[in-house]
């Protein structure tokens, strides 16, 4: 089932993609042209890289992901340049490894997370 993570109170939520919707629908047109337009090994890999960031703590590589997810080397970056191109908050100093994708980042900022699972990571 297709779900979308949210950051709720210091907890990433997965909401079930209709429920999303119906959010949407409240009047948040631009998110959901965005996110209603990926296609599911987009949706994998923005996922993925949300989740696993905090567990990682250092800038993902695509290598990482790729093996991750069982993809191939190239079409993750196919996938990380248009999830970039179309502003899924996701950044890569010059196009190398994941430094952050929202809500989390391997860099530290001023906002630190803890996980309930005990990871610390920081917010984007």
């Amino acid at each position: 089932m297709r779900s979308v993570l949210l950051g709720i109170n210091h907890r990433m939520i997965p909401i079930p993609w209709l429920v999303f919707k119906r959010i949407l629908r409240g009047g948040v047109k631009k998110t959901k042209s965005v996110l209603g337009g990926l296609d599911d090994e987009q949706r994998r890999v923005h996922h993925f890289v949300v989740k696993k960031l905090p567990v990682l703590a250092k800038p993902m590589s695509p290598d990482y992901i790729a093996s991750g997810l069982k993809l191939d080397k190239a079409k993750v970056i196919q996938i990380l340049d248009e999830l970039e191109r179309r502003l899924i908050y996701l950044f890569r100093p010059e196009g190398r490894d994941v430094v952050w994708a929202y809500p989390v980042t391997a860099e530290p900022t001023p906002h630190k997370l803890i996980f309930s699972s005990g990871e610390r990571s920081w917010a984007a």
